[in-house]
């Protein structure tokens, strides 16, 4: 394997131009709601996972799922996402119930990347152009330009064993926006790395969602991450999970991250979460 530095942090640039999200106050949300949960439960067997779970996140809201280990917050991902059905409650998102038209508008993010060992990194990233039914050369050019952005430029034809664990995970978050669907569900996208990659992750993926506005929810174990990173964050008790409680981010937030989680009004939102995550005990 080879080592490599990590690529400097480009800071991300609209894919599609999109009404871009503020960076300041929070935005007042847009008519109508992308995903909305209803009463939902779900079980393996006879392990209950999920129990009564309602949730409902507007067009372009990004927000975060905390809560301890085994609460159910990947599954419910899995089933916002039509990978799985629900045994009880109903899922909808922008309007559709049924699971292959969850799946026709999420994009779904693992905690593992998944990158194609064999594929250069372009090719891994183009892979969701090619399945839309791009050629391969014509993926790769519409690609290219992206790398830089992306702080990749340079390392388009290197394997995914050759790159850093910071660099797997932007060729990943880039293919699951080049998917093009409205909705991305992120399942702890940087729990795999060390805590400073993270940190400069963090901000760096804070910039791509301003930049390119999607709906998005984000499971993390790391509550300091999900105040940064979204609008709103829901805390589930443990399993069978249920969301005992919501709280608003802190806003405006500053830059860099070191400063914005350092603020007085960070650091209360972090301790109310902390306290509402000791508290979600059924």
């Amino acid at each position: 394997m080879r080592l490599t530095p990590e690529a400097p942090m480009a800071e991300p640039q609209s894919i599609q131009d999109p009404e871009r999200r503020s960076t300041g106050e929070a935005d007042t949300p847009r008519q109508g709601v992308a995903i909305e949960l209803d009463a939902l439960g779900h079980a393996f067997a006879d392990l209950e996972v999920l129990d009564g779970v309602d949730l409902a996140v507007s067009p372009g809201e990004v927000v975060g799922l905390v809560g301890p280990s085994g609460c159910g917050k990947s599954t419910l991902l899995e089933l916002i996402a039509g990978l799985r059905e629900p045994a009880r409650g109903s899922i909808r998102v922008a309007g559709e119930d049924a699971a292959a038209e969850r799946l026709r508008r999420c994009a779904f993010m693992p905690q593992r990347d998944l990158l194609l060992p064999w594929s250069s990194a372009i090719d891994n990233a183009a892979l969701a152009l090619r399945n839309r039914g791009a050629r391969r050369r014509a993926a790769r050019e519409a690609v290219h330009p992206l790398f830089e952005r992306f702080g990749l430029a340079g390392f388009e034809r290197w394997r995914p064993a050759e790159l850093s664990g910071g660099m797997r995970q932007r060729v990943a978050f880039l293919r699951t926006l080049l998917a093009g669907k409205p909705v991305l569900l992120l399942d702890e996208p940087f729990a795999s790395l060390d805590a400073i990659t993270r940190g400069e992750l963090q901000e760096w993926l804070a910039d791509a969602l301003a930049a390119d506005a999607r709906t998005v929810v984000l499971v993390t174990h790391d509550v300091e991450e999900a105040l940064y990173l979204c609008d709103r964050v829901a805390v589930l008790s443990q399993r069978p999970g249920s969301i005992k409680a919501e709280l608003g981010a802190p806003a405006p937030r500053a830059k860099p991250r070191i400063d914005a989680v350092t603020e007085h009004g960070f650091v209360a939102a972090r301790e109310r979460a902390l306290h509402a995550m000791r508290g979600s005990g059924r």
